[in-house]
């Protein structure tokens, strides 16, 4: 039997693959500084092959995984020829194969024993971190910026390890940019660990294995094509579109039309944003290796669905075999491929869902019997920053996602208070929050009633209320503020969401726009009342419409 059709050793392969991912994920959780990453998990980690081609992932955050692939891309065009055993890679430069600054990506490279330099890797390991700040115009580096300079320290990928050693130099610059320098140094140096460990074990498991383990490798990625040409297949050629809208860019701006043309034929699809709105003064602009992530995410969750290829959740290997039947048509100058030297904090964290939206939107015309309504549809993105008098003034940076409702589906309804799509980061424990950072916690819970109505009702969204006890910066960045998450099938929408600030001195709360930037002094209140999501199916009987509060 041939490696392609031995289902059982693919099947343990794949396990074994994602395993070495899902150790570098745990180590990196256990080793870090920050909240961010310890508590809310807001890391990744990926197997690659000397090449470039992800072989698996660990089950973490979709945005970090379907784009690491051009982070690693660009680690090898700058240092394949030079790079040996030891080295490590840093990045963040949204036009070198990053994402938004505050994503920080280590590329490891795995050489077979007496490799020297200059030599292909065997393998390839890849962390990528969201570091709580990394300098810029506000704390949490995620600012209501008109360009790239403003949102912090930008990086094209350079040697932070060179045969095991740490370029001290580097590192010292790194820190210096970040208003938190120690938690920096920390959280990099866990990356670090991560990737040298994963490293490890492929060596590992390849000096058991030996040329089995990169056959398996190979067959793994042809599955995953071969079940997306399958998801193809099953749908009936032809041209399926929709279009959304990102509310506003944060400087004035707004809405801006997204728009995506799914053109099926055969097996194959070409997925072409044309008509999506220029790139915009703001930071909203997304870089194409987030929607190379959105599209990879995308097919990967239809193709469980559709073709309930995966019983346990995962038997479907996320790797690069996803996009192999998939042409991607990004228009040049667009929100979704912004030149340099334009703003793009926001574009990884509510850009992706709304492409993510648009996506699902598309395919809902060939496969509604399978799709759901529209979750909440934001990553309700808040940073706070000051000086904390608990601890002689010291300076704290602190970023957290905000959950909401899922949309609801044909099956049921949707799931209450959880992180969608492009995100999968857990919420930070309130005890945890209060002792990190000068605040207390007055609220967090269901916003009751915030689901769209409909035959399955959409999960309600998250009210979080936090009071600010020192002075210290907020930062808001968050969408369906302005436009509901739509249901599906003749469900309604779910609610807005809504922001607020009750100031210690007056009566009333003040509401906020959907991002902004603002000073809470002790005794102010933050009040993030997220999105629902919507409904699926008309109802049986009239039902009362999608609670706003």
């Amino acid at each position: 039997m041939s490696v392609a059709h031995d289902p059982i050793r693919l099947a343990l392969w794949h396990h074994r693959f994602a395993s070495v991912a899902d150790e570098m994920l745990e180590t990196l959780a256990r080793s870090a500084f920050s909240p961010n990453i310890r508590e809310r998990r807001d890391h990744s980690a990926a197997v690659f092959t000397g090449t470039g081609d992800m072989v698996a992932q660990a089950a973490a955050i979709p945005v970090h995984l379907g784009s690491q692939p051009l982070s690693v891309r660009a680690a090898i065009e700058r240092f394949g020829a030079s790079w040996g055993p030891g080295d490590a890679v840093l990045l963040n430069d949204p036009w070198e194969g990053g994402t938004h600054l505050p994503d920080l990506t280590v590329v490891s490279p795995v050489f077979a024993p007496g490799a020297r330099p200059g030599e292909r890797p065997r393998w390839i390991v890849s962390t990528r971190a969201h570091h709580a700040d990394v300098g810029g115009m506000v704390p949490g580096s995620l600012p209501l910026s008109r360009e790239i300079a403003q949102e912090g320290l930008r990086l094209p990928p350079v040697r932070i390890v060179r045969g095991g050693e740490i370029e001290p130099d580097l590192l010292r610059i790194l820190c210096a940019n970040s208003r938190t320098p120690a938690q920096r140094r920390g959280d990099l140096v866990a990356q670090l660990a991560a990737s040298a460990l994963g490293a490890r074990r492929l060596a590992e498991l390849e000096q058991r294995a030996g040329a089995e383990m990169h056959a398996f490798a190979d067959a793994l990625i042809a599955y995953a094509e071969r079940t997306v040409r399958a998801l193809f297949a099953s749908i009936e050629d032809g041209r399926y579109r929709a279009e959304d809208a990102i509310d506003s860019d944060g400087v004035g701006g707004g809405p801006l039309p997204l728009r995506v043309e799914i053109r099926v034929r055969g097996d194959h699809a070409e997925i072409d944003f044309a008509g999506t709105a220029a790139a915009c003064a703001g930071p909203l602009n997304a870089c194409p290796a987030i929607v190379h992530a959105a599209v990879g995410y995308v097919l990967r969750a239809v193709c469980g669905v559709v073709l309930e290829e995966r019983a346990d959740g995962d038997a479907l290997p996320a790797n690069a075999g996803l996009l192999r039947p998939v042409t991607i048509r990004i228009p040049r100058g667009s929100l979704l491929d912004p030149p340099w030297p334009h703003a793009v904090a926001g574009g990884n964290v509510e850009t992706s869902q709304r492409i993510v939206d648009a996506l699902l939107m598309a395919l809902a015309a060939p496969l509604r019997a399978h799709m759901p309504a529209a979750s909440c549809g934001s990553m309700n993105n808040l940073t706070l920053g000051g000086a904390d008098p608990r601890r002689g003034g010291a300076r704290f940076v602190y970023y957290e996602t905000i959950g909401g409702g899922a949309g609801a589906g044909p099956t049921g309804p949707g799931e209450s208070g959880v992180h969608v799509h492009m995100t999968n980061t857990r919420n930070t424990p309130v005890e945890v929050l209060e002792h990190e950072l000068p605040v207390r916690v007055h609220r967090h819970t269901l916003r009751r009633g915030s689901g769209g109505p409909g035959r399955q009702r959409g999960g309600d969204g998250i009210v979080r209320e936090i009071e600010a006890l020192a002075p210290m910066t907020a930062t808001l960045l968050t969408e369906r503020r302005h436009s509901a998450p739509p249901g599906l099938a003749g469900g309604a929408p779910g609610a807005r969401g809504r922001n607020a600030v009750q100031r210690a001195d007056a009566s009333e709360p003040q509401p906020l726009p959907d991002k902004c930037t603002l000073e809470l002094a002790p005794g102010d209140r933050l009040r993030i009342e997220t999105p629902g999501g919507g409904g699926w199916g008309r109802p049986a009987a009239p039902q009362p419409e999608a609670s706003e509060g």
